[in-house]
Formats: C-alpha cells, structure tokens, sequence
C-alpha cells in the first residue's frame, strides 16, 4: 500500500486522493465582535451585496479586497469551527456568526 506523509500525518493513497478532491469554494466577512456579525447578516437578508460588505467591513483585508473570497480548500486547511461551518453549508447559503480566535466569522459557500 502506497502511503503520504503530511506533516505528523500518515495517509494512505486512497485518502490522500479523496481530501484532494474534495475541496469547496467560500468567502467570509471577519469582524471582531457577535453585534456586528449579527447587524452584517441582517443587512445581507435585506438584499445588500456579500461582496461589497466584505470589501467595507471585514478585518481580513487580503481577502476582504476580493470580496471575501478564500479561493477552493480542504479538510485540514481552516481552522475547526470554520471548516465545520464551512462545509455543513449547501451551494451559495449563508452561515450564521461563527466564532474562531480571529474574531465572528460570516462565510458564504460558492462552490
């Protein structure tokens, strides 16, 4: 059996495969406090652009300049609360606040 060594991690070829190919696409809007996570998700159910709030608001500037968006990941890549919320989204939901160490998180899945 073929066998990948990431990091302390050993995988077998299968898996290693698998998590390759399973990645999806998300943007988020950062902000440092729940309120203001909360007042963002509001204005998006009033139909305000995810994008353009992102480029306003978020404390994430690389990816808050390009509308939030983080670009395809996998498992392993994000931290736990992120990816968990990240991929329990469906197609173009929107998460409720999600709360890491950097701060609330809003992330939107595109793909």
């Amino acid at each position: 059996m073929v066998r990948f060594i990431v990091g302390k991690t050993i995988y077998s070829m299968t898996y290693y495969v698998k998590m390759l190919l399973h990645k999806i696409k998300c943007s988020h809007i950062l902000v440092k406090k729940q309120s203001e996570a909360l007042s963002i998700i509001e204005r998006l159910k009033k139909g305000e652009s995810f994008d353009k709030l992102a480029k306003e608001l978020s404390i994430d500037k690389g990816s808050g300049k390009r509308g939030g968006d983080l670009g395809f990941f996998g498992k392993g890549t994000m931290v736990k609360p992120f990816e968990a919320a990240s991929f329990n989204l469906e197609k173009n939901q929107i998460s409720e606040p999600v709360k890491t160490e950097f701060g609330y998180h809003i992330i939107k899945r595109s793909a």
